[in-house]
This record gives structure tokens, C-alpha cells and sequence, in this order.
């Protein structure tokens, strides 16, 4: 059962919102025939892994050049590198392993947190650390966002110093231009713009993949690469140092990977796969082979082999397609934090941020200005701080090999708690775990390089992510404790009858059982009561989608009585609305399917007034767990969360707040 959530969860902004739930289906999007998705999934899943052909190999060679290798033995042991890299951990480990860990058809971290039940995790327990390991998980993602649309635009815009060089002081400025463009753009909505994506990137994997054949042709040598002994050899041959380098920028070949996984609700699984394997694929290995034949026959090519691919007339053209693709990956990352953000934010691992629905066809299309302009700040210091794809490629990389051996370890607990032989889940997701690791401890070396950045990042993300559940969790023992129990309450208003009021008062709590605080000091202050009484919760489960039809469920509290002594108790019931964490909790909505299901009459949602509990937190509870400065970080988050009634798409018209102070 999901968490009950009354005064946290997610809801888009008040105004020009749909009071409909967001939801997105297991490979439902428009125009639902295969060939459509799999060239959308070209857009959204591939943007990422398919403009890495721009710093990778490049990268891979110079670290072993720098050491003393043979540039012959460099390319084609650079390449060897990143196509078995290709093979193994996003052909076999994400295409053909993760994607099967869905959960009723979406994927992604939070998925994954959601299939193993790590969300209620009592603290100390083993789900506990899992929940931790998660959430790590969560914010290396945030990191791996502010550093892809630094290195993939800076690129792209640098291809101007092979024809220009003059133009070099531009490279940056060019980059934050273009930057600050693409997160300006964010708040009016990209869904014309994303109606493009997939034909675009149809276009640059032709284009690359075209690049590729004629230098092939000309040092067909390079196919020596397809033998995994000769990656092998190479890093035995290279040593430790060299070794780490190589395998630290090969893995920036597959950075983008995890995008399959995370993505699959919006595409499912056979159209990512058919994509990947039919397309994409050969597309990458192509081009890679072509950039490695390009540096045996011409060596002085390495300082950018992927524009030196291109005949001179095809440059400017080349750098104006690299950068349209190259934003495309960057939206993708960017669209990806939002959604993520949103399903963090229905879980309880981050407070109530204002959600804006930017296209009321496209139910998908959110926007979080908070993120936004977080991941703009942290972008734009990445491109300052750096200055270079080159210094940039010492960043990339580290958050995300995290990632992958996270979600990996996930994967396999998720496999043994489906029932799979433990053995057989040992024997092949330790395999990839190996593999997982031993590109993290490559990536770990350049931390000194520019690799704190995204941790650093991470790991605040990660901190206020703790000290939010944390916080919510001393929060509730401090409400159970106020709470009074149904039986208290209506025997005091037996005792103590109130004024009766017209209409309907609906108060949100929490809980799904005892009287909200709300209501107990509205009787005690005001001495009156409507005749009509809701007490309402929200729920998100542990799955995607909940149907409408099962939406609502009610049950009776109290049964209105008047009695010859003006004795009053009210009609009391007790709604309980669930959610799925893709979902967007509407209250107004959840109460309209409750009356399509009879469960509630049509006049109790015609008269309403929705009384929410405004909680000033003060962290100074003597001999609190939870006190000093992280109980007053907590206290700042839910001072500045999205209020309640915003959450939950209510009009602020009909929002009554009632205020309470709780030490903590």
C-alpha cells in the first residue's frame, strides 16, 4: 500500500491545468504504430548515447597518446574498447536484462525502488540501506543532467575550430547562448519541438553512419577491432595508468544507456530494442570504426577526427546537425530530470514542487521550474568552470557508472524476488556488476579531473532527498501523537454539540484513520461544524497507473443524527483517492470519480470547502532525533514547498488553511 499523503505530493501549479491525472501508459504516445515509436525513441532514448561519436574516441585516443602508445595501436584498441563496451553493458546488460525489471511497463530508478518496496523501510533494516542506495541512485542522474548538455552543445559548437580558428574564443560564449536559449524554452513547453526529434536524429545517425564507410574502406584494418583480445591486449600492454584512461573514456561512448531503461513507458520495450539493435547499433559501431580507420591513416587527425571524417563543404553543415542533435540529447536529459523529479515528489523523497503542464494533449509534457533553473545554474558553471569538452570528459562519466552499478545490484534483487534461480541471477548479474565496477573505478580516477563536480551535486541532491523523508517521518509520529481517534471526537461532540453550518467541509490528512488536526482545532477554536464532513487522503502506490474506476474508495465514519436535545454528530465519511506514482493527484477529479461510482452523492462535491493544515515546523524539540541544522533545513523545505491546495489542483478559492505549530 503507498504511502498516504496529505499534506506532501505533487500537483501542477493552479492555474490553466487539466483536472484529469496525468497518465502515461506502458507504450502509449501518440500515433501508437510500431514505426512511430521506434522513431521517437530515436529522439528521447538515443539522443544522449548517439552525439557521444563527438569527445569519446577522441578522448580514449589522446589518454593514450599522452602515455607513449602507438597511435595505430591506440585507435584500434580505443575502438575495440568501445564496441565491446557497446555490446556488453547496453546491447546485453540494458537490452537485454534491465528492461525486463519493469514495473507494469515503466522503468527507471524510482521503478526499481517501487518494485522492492523500499519506500516504507523501517530504519536500520537492510530495504533501509537499499532505499539510501536508491536515492544515491536518484541524484547521480541529476549530476550526469548538469554535465550532458555541457560537453554534448560544447562539442558540437567546437567543430568551428577546425575550419575557423580564429573563432575558439567564441566556442563558449556560442554554448551558453545556446544554452540559455534551450532552458528559456523549457516553460513555454517543447512538444512541437519534440514531434521533430526522432526524424532529426534519424538524419545524424544516416549522416554519421555515412562518415564512417569510406574510411573503412580506405583502412579496412580497423574491423581487427571486432576481436575483444585486441581491447585486451591493449590494456595489458598500456598498463594500469593508461588502462584506467582508456576505459574511464570509452565508457563516455555509453553514457546514455540507462535512458533505455528509464524511458520505457513512454515507448516500451520491443521499440526500444528493434531501435537499438536495427538502427542505432549499427549506425555507432560504424561511425567508430570510421573514426579509428581515419587516425591510422591520418594520425594528425586525432585533435577531432569526428568533424575530420567530413569532406571540407560538409563542415559548417555537419556542426549545424551536430548542434540541433546535440540540444535534442541535452532535452532529453533535461525532460527526463522533470519526470523524475515528479515521480520523487509522489513517493515522498522530495517535497511538493509547483508541476506545470505545458501541453494539454500531451499529458507528458511537464515542467519544474525549480529543476529548471537549478540544473541551468549547474550547467552553465560546468561550461565556465571547464571551458572544453577535454576538461568537461574529466567529469563525465563517474555519476553515471555509479548509476549503472546501482541499478544493476537493483536488478538482481528485483530478479530473486520475482523467483529466478539465485544462481543463475549471481552468475549474470555479477558479471555485469564486474563490469559495472570496473568502469567506476576507471571513471573514479579522474575525480581530481573535474569528476567532483557531478558527485558534489549528487551527493547534495542525495542529502536533501534523506533529510526530507527524515523530516516527514519525525513530522508524522509528531501528528499521530495530536491526532484524536474517531470515538474521542464524536463523543465530544455529543457532550459539546456545535453550530451547524450548510455544505460540505472536506479536510486532506495524511492518515487513514483518527480525526486530522485540521478538523480538532477548527470544533475547539469556532465551535461549529458543516453537515456534511470528508476527510480526505491521497495515496500513491507502489505501481505506474491507477484505473479511475478505482480511483476512490469511501467509508463511513459517522451517520448524521439530530436529535430533540440539538444533539449533533455530523455525516462523516472517509475517502481515500490512490494514485500511481506516473499519475497527478487532482482532488477535484478524485471526488468527481467518486460520484461517477455512486460511492459519493453529487451534492457533496457542489458546496465545498477544503480546509488544509498549515504546519509551522520548529526544529527545537528537546532530546529530538531530528534537531539543530537539519531540522531547520527541513523546517526551510516545507516553508517553501508548493502549498497544499496547489498540489492537489484545488481552486484557491475554496481553500480554508488552519494553522498548527509542531517541534520536531
Amino acid at each position: 500500500m503507498g504511502q498516504a499523503l496529505g499534506n506532501a505530493g505533487a500537483a501542477p501549479s493552479a492555474a490553466g491545468l487539466p483536472d484529469a491525472p496525468v497518465v502515461r501508459k506502458p507504450g502509449s504516445v501518440k500515433g501508437g504504430a510500431k514505426p512511430a515509436l521506434m522513431l521517437g525513441a530515436l529522439g528521447v532514448v538515443y539522443g544522449d548515447i548517439g552525439t557521444s561519436p563527438l569527445y569519446a574516441f577522441k578522448e580514449g585516443v589522446k589518454a593514450a597518446i599522452a602515455s607513449g602508445a602507438p597511435i595505430s595501436a591506440a585507435a584500434i584498441g580505443g575502438v575495440s574498447l568501445i564496441l565491446w563496451a557497446l555490446i556488453l553493458i547496453v546491447s546485453l546488460k540494458y537490452a537485454v536484462l534491465i528492461l525486463r525489471a519493469d514495473n507494469k511497463g515503466e522503468g527507471g530508478i524510482v521503478a526499481m525502488l517501487a518494485l522492492l518496496g523500499a519506500r516504507n523501510a523501517e530504519a536500520g533494516s537492510w530495504r533501509a540501506l537499499l532505499l539510501v542506495v536508491g536515492l544515491i541512485g536518484a541524484a547521480l542522474l541529476f549530476g550526469d543532467g548538469a554535465i550532458t548538455p555541457a560537453i554534448s552543445v560544447l562539442s558540437a559548437i567546437e567543430g568551428l575550430k577546425v575550419d575557423a580558428p580564429v573563432l575558439t574564443p567564441f566556442v563558449v560564449p556560442i554554448t551558453i547562448t545556446i544554452l540559455v536559449g534551450l532552458f528559456l524554452v523549457q516553460r513555454r513547453g517543447v512538444a512541437v519541438i519534440g514531434r521533430v526529434f526522432g526524424p532529426v536524429m534519424l538524419v545524424w545517425f544516416v549522416v554519421i553512419a555515412l562518415l564512417g564507410i569510406p574510411s573503412i574502406v580506405r583502412s579496412p584494418e580497423i574491423l581487427l577491432a571486432f576481436n575483444p583480445w585486441r581491447a585486451i591486449d591493449f590494456l595489458v600492454q598500456a598498463g594500469w595508468g593508461v588502462a584506467f584512461a582508456m576505459l574511464g573514456a570509452a565508457f563516455l561512448a555509453v553514457t546514455g544507456g540507462e535512458a533505455m531503461y528509464a524511458d520505457l513507458g513512454h515507448f516500451g520495450a520491443t521499440p526500444i530494442r528493434v531501435s537499438w539493435f536495427g538502427f542505432v547499433l549499427p549506425a555507432l559501431v560504424i561511425h567508430y570504426c570510421g573514426q579509428g580507420a581515419l587516425l591510422l591513416a591520418e594520425p594528425d587527425a586525432i585533435e577531432n577526427p569526428f568533424y575530420r571524417l567530413a569532406p571540407d563543404w560538409a563542415h559548417y553543415p555537419l556542426i549545424g546537425l551536430a548542434t540541433v542533435a546535440t540540444i535534442i540529447a541535452s532535452q532529453a536529459i533535461i525532460s527526463g530530470a522533470f519526470s523524475l523529479t515528479q515521480q520523487s515528489i509522489q513517493l515522498g523523497f522530495m517535497p511538493a514542487m509547483r508541476v506545470v503542464h505545458t501541453d494539454h494533449e500531451e499529458r507528458g509534457q511537464i515542467y519544474v521550474p525549480v529543476v529548471n533553473w537549478a540544473l541551468a545554474i549547474a550547467t552553465l558553471m560546468a561550461v565556465v568552470l571547464f571551458g572544453s569538452s577535454d576538461a568537461l570528459a574529466g567529469a563525465y562519466g563517474i555519476a553515471v557508472s555509479g548509476l549503472m552499478a546501482i541499478t544493476t545490484l537493483m536488478a538482481a534483487l528485483i530478479a530473486l524476488k520475482w523467483g529466478y534461480n539465485p544462481l543463475a541471477v549471481f552468475a549474470v548479474n555479477g558479471f555485469f556488476l564486474v563490469i559495472d565496477l570496473v568502469f567506476l573505478a576507471a571513471n573514479s580516477a579522474k575525480l581530481f579531473e573535474g569528476g567532483w563536480f557531478p558527485l558534489l551535486l549528487a551527493f547534495a541532491i542525495a542529502f536533501l532527498m534523506l533529510t526530507w523523508m527524515k523530516g516527514n517521518r519525525a513530522l508524522e509520529g509528531v501528528r499521530e501523537s495530536l491526532r484524536q481517534s474517531e470515538k474521542t471526537f464524536l463523543a465530544r461532540l455529543s457532550s459539546h454539540p456545535p453550530v451547524t453550518l450548510p455544505g460540505t467541509a472536506a479536510f486532506l490528512t495524511v492518515a487513514t484513520e483518527g480525526i486530522p488536526t485540521a478538523l480538532g482545532r477548527l470544533v475547539e477554536r469556532s465551535h461549529c461544524l458543516h453537515e456534511r464532513i470528508l476527510l480526505i487522503t491521497v495515496t500513491y502506490e507502489e505501481v505506474p497507473v491507477i484505473p479511475a474506476s478505482e480511483r476512490a474508495q469511501v467509508t463511513l465514519v459517522a451517520q448524521g443524527i439530530r436529535k430533540a436535545i440539538s444533539k449533533f454528530t455530523p455525516g462523516m465519511e472517509r475517502v481515500v483517492l490512490r494514485y500511481g506514482f506516473m499519475q497527478t493527484a487532482s482532488i477535484p477529479e478524485g471526488l468527481q470519480c467518486a460520484v461517477t461510482s455512486r460511492l459519493l452523492p453529487p451534492e457533496y462535491v457542489e458546496d465545498m470547502t477544503f480546509f488544509v493544515g498549515h504546519e509551522v515546523i520548529l526544529p527545537a524539540a528537546k532530546n529530538s532525533a531530528f534537531r539543530n541544522w537539519r531540522g531547520s533545513l527541513f523546517a526551510f523545505m516545507k516553508r517553501n514547498a508548493e502549498s497544499t491546495g496547489a498540489f492537489f489542483c484545488i481552486p484557491a478559492r475554496q481553500v480554508v488553511e488552519v494553522g498548527t505549530e509542531i517541534e520536531i
